[in-house]
C-alpha cells in the first residue's frame, strides 16, 4: 500500500473560526467587488493554521484601517505554497504568543 502525504499549507480551522471568516469574506467583498471570495477564505484559514493564530473575532470588529491592513497585508504577503506570511508581516489581529 503506498501513502500519499501532502506537504503544502494546512486550512484546519474550527467550524466558529470558519463561521467568522465567512463574515470577514463578505465585509471584504462590500468594500473591495474585485477581491476573489474563495482565495480569500483560504488566505485566512492558512495564514492562521501555518503559524500566524489569528483573533478572527477581533478582525471582523476592527476599523476599516485595521481591518484592510490585515486582510490586504495577508492577501499580499502569504506564501501560498507554504501558508505562511513573508517579509516580517504580522496582522494586528493576529493572537500573541502569551494569547494562544
Amino acid at each position: 500500500m503506498q501513502t500519499c502525504e501532502f506537504d503544502g499549507p494546512r486550512f484546519d480551522v474550527s467550524t466558529s473560526e470558519a463561521d467568522t471568516i465567512d463574515k470577514i469574506v463578505d465585509r471584504a467583498l462590500a468594500g473591495d467587488k474585485t477581491i476573489d471570495a474563495l482565495s480569500l477564505d483560504m488566505d485566512l484559514c492558512a495564514t492562521h493554521a501555518n503559524g500566524c493564530p489569528m483573533d478572527f473575532a477581533k478582525l471582523l470588529a476592527a476599523d476599516n484601517f485595521n481591518f484592510w491592513h490585515d486582510v490586504d497585508g495577508i492577501r499580499r504577503h502569504i506564501d501560498r505554497t507554504t501558508g505562511r506570511l513573508t517579509h516580517c508581516f504580522l496582522p494586528r489581529a493576529s493572537l500573541r504568543r502569551r494569547d494562544v
